[in-house]
């Protein structure tokens, strides 16, 4: 008979024991939110999960990459503006200097100001940077960007030098000296405003390439982030259902333990009873 109440104490002893070990089980999912904790949780979810989690940091840093090189090209594109400011107004004193009325004291001012403007373009070209990195020195080439997060996902840039000397100007300041000059050097301030405004067009069409990544990079790193959530993380009602059920089987387990241990109490009094023992109270 005692083996029998040993036994059913030990078996309920095990039930308790096993029922605890899954309380804190859940309740440590259910703490952290996160259904695998550990490599022996799930294995395989565990790599097709990491493998996720560096998809995900690999197309969020693309993106900040996409974001660093929009800044770059707008600081380059805000810079080409000046430029092309600049330009406009040459090519108004231009016009202006092909008038025959104008006096040589008059003429030399147009000269004058056309040749600091000139010099304006040239402190442009060789001051503007992005993290100290020049761009329109002509040194800004074949850059590279990584935007996306694997290999070969990435982009090269390169912006040529905006000087005076590369947009042709340079036999400007002398052609001003006559009106028929200033007439025949209309075509050359019209090329130097052509040439940035190709350069402005391409800045722009990058820009907009670049915030089509960015919206795409974003995007996929929401959809992978959800997909990586449903493998890893906790179905907290799920869980908050296991821990209950486990800690009201331990309850069952103990209450087990309880009168196991009356009931072997009182078998062993029938037998001590029986022997003549007498019992102190």
């Amino acid at each position: 008979m005692f083996n029998l109440y040993f036994q059913g104490a030990r078996q309920a002893c095990r039930y308790y024991n096993y029922h605890v070990k899954m309380q804190g089980y859940y309740i440590a999912r259910i703490s952290s939110g996160q259904r695998i904790l550990t490599a022996a949780d799930d294995p395989a979810g565990l790599a097709i999960s990491e493998k996720m989690r560096a998809q995900i940091r690999g197309l969020n840093m693309a993106a900040r990459n996409a974001q660093d090189a929009i800044s770059l090209v707008q600081t380059a594109e805000g810079a080409l503006n000046e430029t092309h400011d600049m330009l406009q107004r040459i090519r108004e004193l231009t016009v202006q200097a092909g008038n025959g009325t104008l006096t040589s004291l008059e003429r030399q001012a147009i000269t004058d100001e056309v040749d600091q403007l000139l010099k304006g373009i040239n402190d442009i070209a060789n001051q503007t940077e992005f993290n100290t990195i020049k761009l329109l020195d002509g040194s800004f080439q074949n850059k590279h960007f990584q935007i996306g997060a694997n290999t070969g996902q990435s982009m090269d840039l390169s912006i040529g030098s905006n000087d005076k000397s590369t947009l042709g100007l340079d036999s400007l300041l002398a052609k001003l000296q006559t009106p028929e000059g200033a007439s025949d050097a209309l075509d050359i301030v019209d090329g130097a405003i052509g040439k940035v405004s190709s350069r402005r067009g391409l800045l722009g069409a990058v820009q907009n390439r670049l915030e089509y990544t960015i919206d795409n990079l974003t995007t996929s790193a929401e959809n992978l982030t959800a997909a990586e959530s449903r493998i890893r993380d906790a179905d907290i009602a799920q869980m908050m259902l296991e821990y209950t059920r486990h800690s009201i089987l331990a309850q069952v387990a103990q209450a087990m333990m309880a009168q196991m241990n009356i009931q072997a109490k009182r078998a062993l009094d029938l037998l001590l009873d029986s022997l003549g023992y007498e019992r102190k109270s």
